[in-house]
């Protein structure tokens, strides 16, 4: 089934494909230019093994059960992936109510409106889950872009800690947003 804007759900098939895309994502994380944008070192940046059993197990949990998540990706025209975005059960399991989102664009499809897109594709999916009222994310303080698309979109800060990480000899902050569905 695809979506808006050539933004297709993430099935079991696709897994093998996404986690490619995103270990080459992430090794963009605060290299060439290129703002941190995980809580991770540059050398170590890369998609952890561990994480990928938590998208086998998420895909096929019941959306407000422990460990539940939904995934998007968009294609480019040779059909490789070039952006996603996910949405998961937050750990607490009295926030049951609540999601985190996750999301990143390829280093070839940054500023082209395809972030904004697939921020809906997730908030449209999320509005039409019964028990999903807010949709929360963590972001560096100090990527300004990402925290302005997530403004445009209608999150709003609703806290910073300030030192949260020490990566690479640097100070960083995580800036904490929500948006209500």
């Amino acid at each position: 089934m695809e979506t808006a804007a050539g933004i297709h759900p993430v099935q079991r098939a696709d897994l093998p494909a996404l986690f490619v895309y995103l270990d080459d994502h992430l090794r963009d994380n605060g290299r060439d230019g290129t703002l941190l944008f995980q809580p991770m070192a540059r050398a170590e940046s890369g998609f952890p093994v561990d994480k990928r059993a938590g998208f086998v197990t998420g895909m096929t949990a019941p959306v407000g059960e422990p460990g539940w998540r939904r995934a998007w990706f968009a294609l480019d025209e040779q059909g490789l992936i070039c952006g996603h975005v996910d949405l998961r059960a937050r750990p607490e399991r009295a926030a049951r109510h609540r999601c985190l989102l996750g999301m990143g664009v390829h280093r070839d499809h940054r500023r082209q409106g395809l972030g904004g897109r697939l921020l809906e594709t997730a908030l449209a999916w999320a509005r039409t889950q019964g028990g999903i009222d807010w949709v929360d994310l963590e972001v560096i303080a100090g990527n300004l872009p990402a925290r302005r698309l997530y403004q445009r979109s209608g999150f709003v800060v609703t806290g910073e800690m300030p030192d949260l990480f020490r990566i690479d000899g640097e100070q960083l902050g995580y800036v904490y947003m929500t948006h209500k569905i």
